[in-house]
């Protein structure tokens, strides 16, 4: 089984924090989607015949396409690949996107499950940050999806914004709570370089959150939302039971998936390849025929090796040491566990079933452990 990713650049403005490829510039839509539909049909093969599992249309802002572009594109989509066993269709939402008629238009091309971009509940960091929607809009954007016929929704959330305090934080995880939606993302704010928050940072006009309140802002992340039943499946995702995302997870296992649009990223076991991220350059292309619209990275032993250490331990499920030594060898394994030593004396990993894993304590040092576990 494999996974099918789909980029849609297009946002109506631009966050603050975002250092994701999009653009404000709409002009080219139908172009884009044409060339979308053409890149399915030049990378037809790259799945090798395995039935597609996962849809997942990202952005940007997929909600910026009408129902009908969303349907052109999935249809050919179907055409091209195996989507006949598909589990999981996901698309992404801005809140303020999001009425009765969009819905019942989502849940018509058979789409199961929506990620809205909240990030806040609260106005004024809602302003900060250049969200468009308010937090009323947020709230009613739950409940109309809800009243859709769609119940499998997942939330975007962001801690560590400037201003945020611990109060302000547990506002916004007690507001999710109380909508019971069973998937919630929650994300430390990172200042990328050149982005608006970057400069007005380094600027002065903005003070970011301390480390250690940013650190305290993840204990009780996982504190509220463990209480109310979810499970942190994944460093950054919590799920109730049963309702984690499929899609994502098959970036954590070693999942064969394919990724089409500008800046779209793909793995076939074997490479990662990436599309140019340069919407305008990227139609030119595709469109042409061209077979330069993309950069491959062909993988060798310690490079997915490296990846195999970053994607299991951030997964609550952690690294199966049996796949580790018969997919990488003995060399490697014996490199992995002797680095482990250290951090199974001082109760940062453990070991349960011949799995490896982060303890509690060691998810907040999970970098660091990681790294140490890496191949230089």
């Amino acid at each position: 089984m494999s996974a099918l990713y789909i980029h849609i650049p297009y946002c109506a403005s631009r966050c603050a924090y975002c250092a994701f490829y999009s653009s404000t510039f709409e002009g080219n839509r139908k172009d884009y989607i044409e060339a979308l539909c053409r890149e399915m049909d030049l990378r037809k093969e790259y799945l090798k015949g395995e039935s597609v599992r996962t849809i997942y249309l990202g952005g940007g802002t997929p909600s910026q396409l009408t129902i009908g572009e969303l349907e052109a594109i999935l249809n050919h989509a179907c055409s091209v690949f195996d989507c006949s066993s598909v589990e999981e269709l996901t698309v992404e939402v801005n809140p303020d996107d999001v009425t009765d008629e969009y819905v019942q238009g989502l849940r018509s091309l058979s789409v199961n499950r929506i990620s809205i971009g909240i990030q806040s509940f609260h106005d004024d960091e809602l302003k900060t940050i250049n969200r468009r929607h308010s937090a009323a809009q947020a709230i009613e954007a739950v409940a109309c999806i809800k009243r859709n016929g769609i119940t499998n929704v997942s939330i975007d959330l962001m801690y560590g914004l400037p201003g945020q305090t611990l109060d302000l934080w547990r506002d916004n995880l007690q507001q999710t709570i109380q909508l019971e939606v069973p998937h919630v993302s929650a994300y430390s704010l990172t200042y990328e370089e050149g982005t608006r928050l970057t400069r007005l940072v380094s600027g002065g006009e903005l003070k970011p959150v301390d480390e250690d309140t940013c650190a305290d802002m993840f204990s009780l992340l996982r504190e509220q939302l463990s209480a109310a039943g979810y499970v942190q499946y994944e460093i950054s995702n919590f799920a109730k039971p049963g309702m984690e995302s499929k899609h994502n997870s098959s970036y954590w296992n070693e999942t064969l998936y394919i990724g089409l649009g500008a800046s779209a990223h793909s793995f076939n076991r074997d490479s990662r390849q990436w599309n140019i991220s340069n919407t305008r350059v990227y139609i030119e292309k595709v469109l042409s025929g061209a077979n330069d619209f993309f950069e491959v990275e062909h993988l060798d032993l310690d490079t997915r090796y490296n990846d195999y250490v970053m994607t299991t331990l951030r997964t609550r499920k952690g690294m199966d040491r049996a796949h580790l030594k018969s997919a990488f060898g003995e060399t490697l394994y014996s490199y992995c566990m002797e680095n482990a030593k250290s951090f199974l004396s001082n109760g940062l990993l453990e070991i349960e079933a011949d799995t490896l894993r982060l303890t509690e304590k060691g998810i907040f040092v999970s970098d660091g452990i990681m790294s140490e576990l890496m191949k230089v």
